[in-house]
């Protein structure tokens, strides 16, 4: 049985080093990506001195890869967007690092601030774009690395009418 006597015999947890697993070279499950993208968006020396702002098209500079997978940072004018598309059979995770930006989908619209993450699997279709007055910066990994981004033009306008969520 556990109880708090427990946590007083053992000490604290984090403080055995040899019962912590140790962080791998690189990440292999989903949460393990996440943690990946939350760690490079928390170290802003690594990254804010890259970032570079065009008014005729997105910005983007691929900022790491690994086995498998890439790691992209990308800036977003106020009015800039991706267009409705796919990423072929990458999975990914999508964090805005700075500003704000509105996700797309059928099943409706989601405004993501700093700090907002999203998860995405093969195939998952949406739009992001930077609908405010600022701009936006935010972080790409995908697993595999990104080989394709099929746009998508016949559900754009379903994407534009549907219902706003948080």
């Amino acid at each position: 049985m556990n109880s708090d006597n427990d946590l007083q015999i053992a000490g604290d947890i984090l403080e055995v080093a040899h019962l912590l697993q140790p962080p791998r070279e690189h990440p292999v499950t989903v949460a393990e990506f996440v943690g990946l993208a939350r760690a490079i968006a928390d170290d802003r020396p690594q990254w804010e001195h890259l970032v570079r702002y065009d008014a005729t098209s997105r910005w983007y500079h691929r900022l790491r890869t690994g086995p498998g997978y890439e790691v992209w940072l990308l800036s977003w004018v106020p009015g800039q967007g991706s267009g409705l598309h796919d990423h072929g059979r990458s999975s990914g995770v999508l964090t805005v690092l700075e500003g704000a930006l509105t996700e797309r989908t059928e099943r409706g619209t989601r405004s993501l601030s700093a700090g907002a993450q999203r998860v995405f699997a093969p195939g998952y279709a949406h739009e992001v774009v930077n609908d405010a007055l600022e701009p936006a910066v935010s972080l790409h990994v995908y697993y595999p690395g990104l080989t394709e981004m099929p746009m998508h033009t016949e559900a754009a306008a379903a994407c534009e009418a549907g219902p706003v969520t948080a």
